[in-house]
Formats: structure tokens, sequence, C-alpha cells
């Protein structure tokens, strides 16, 4: 069978077996892809330094005409993304991230939006840091990919704005946003509950101040 070509983005590791790893990504074309790399955890394997989390890359895979786990057959990788685990609080925010991808979206569904959105999200906390409004901006923008903004009425004029400039602002203007501890907490709890309503439980990790 001949091989596709993708980039893609790491977005969880799996151990199988003794030496292989399953490797999930994100991708345009194909949104989330699971792959094998058979023995990748092996001394020797062409895959090693090649598969971490975060990591950016070109890679090229075999499908299973069985089932939904293809066989990995290389990686290029092109940024490790290597800073952001440097922080803690931005792994746990990459963690929120990849926990909505996996919870709204279908596995091999284009989604073109939310690679480059991620690409994004992961850009501005190498630079910026951790930033609750950093989590608000990625859900509310993720969810708009989907088709499932937020309807924000009843809300305070305040939170109201602050979800508009959060959809709508360039992600180098969020980090000079000043906004009252009040409004950061109410749409914070907003979202809490939207997730819960909308799809039963919340993806956590929605404890960062800044």
């Amino acid at each position: 069978m001949i091989a596709q070509r993708s980039e893609g983005i790491v977005i969880r590791l799996r151990p199988l077996g003794d030496t292989s790893l399953i490797v999930h990504w994100l991708t345009p074309e194909h949104g989330r892809l699971a792959t094998v790399a058979k023995g990748a955890r092996g001394p020797k394997s062409v895959f090693r330094g090649k598969l971490d989390w975060c990591f950016e890359t070109e890679f090229s895979f075999r499908r299973n005409p069985k089932g939904d786990l293809h066989s990995l057959s290389e990686v290029v990788v092109r940024n490790t993304h290597g800073s952001l685990r440097r922080e803690l609080v931005s792994l746990e925010l990459i963690a929120h991230a990849v926990a909505t991808l996996e919870q709204v979206t279908e596995t091999e569904t284009p989604q073109p939006e939310a690679h480059r959105l991620f690409l994004e999200f992961l850009a501005f906390l190498e630079i910026q840091g951790p930033m609750a409004r950093a989590q608000f901006a990625w859900d509310l923008r993720f969810l708009a990919i989907q088709g499932l903004q937020p309807d924000p009425e009843g809300l305070s004029p305040e939170v109201r704005a602050l979800m508009e400039t959060l959809l709508e602002a360039n992600w180098s203007e969020l980090a000079a946003l000043e906004v009252p501890q009040e409004t950061v907490r109410s749409l914070r709890q907003f979202l809490h509950g939207f997730w819960i309503h909308q799809f039963g439980r919340s993806p956590g990790n929605r404890n960062v101040r800044r």
C-alpha cells in the first residue's frame, strides 16, 4: 500500500508492547489520526528522538484497511516546541486543549482550522507563557470552529465584551488585555457550565489565574 504524507502535531503517546508506541496526531487533512510506530522505543529505532508530545512534524503512514490504527513509516521533525516542557502550567493548558479536541471531534475527520488554531495556541504559550485568557481564547475559538459557539445572552456586558475580544483579537493583542478578576471568574464559571451542559463533563484545567 502506498504511504500517505501529512503534516501533524503529536497530541498523545501510549506504549504498545515492549518497544512500540501508539502516536495520536492532529492533522489538517485527517483530523485526529492514530498510528503505530513499531519499535520506536528501541535504541536503534529510526523514530528515536522524533516522537514526543507537541512535536510538529511531516510524516508518512500506511493505512490499515481493517481498522483505524495505521502504520507510521517516516517522521521529519519541524519544531519540537521544546520551551513548553519547561513550564508545567503550559503543559496543563495544552492537555486541556487536547482533551477538548478528543471530546468534541470525530477521528479521521478533516480539521484544518483546528490544526491552525492549535499551532497559534502553542505559539502564544511559548511567547507569553500560561495565561487564563489563552485557555479562554482556545475554548471560544475552537467551539466556534465546530459550530458550537456559546450564546452570551444573560451575561454581563463586561463578560460579553471579553468574549468578543477573545474570539476576534489577534493572539498578539491578548497578552496586553487588562481584565478585572471578577470578569475572569465569571467567564470561567460560564465556560465550565457550558461544557457540562453541552457535553456532560468539563475538560478541567481551569485554575490559571493570569
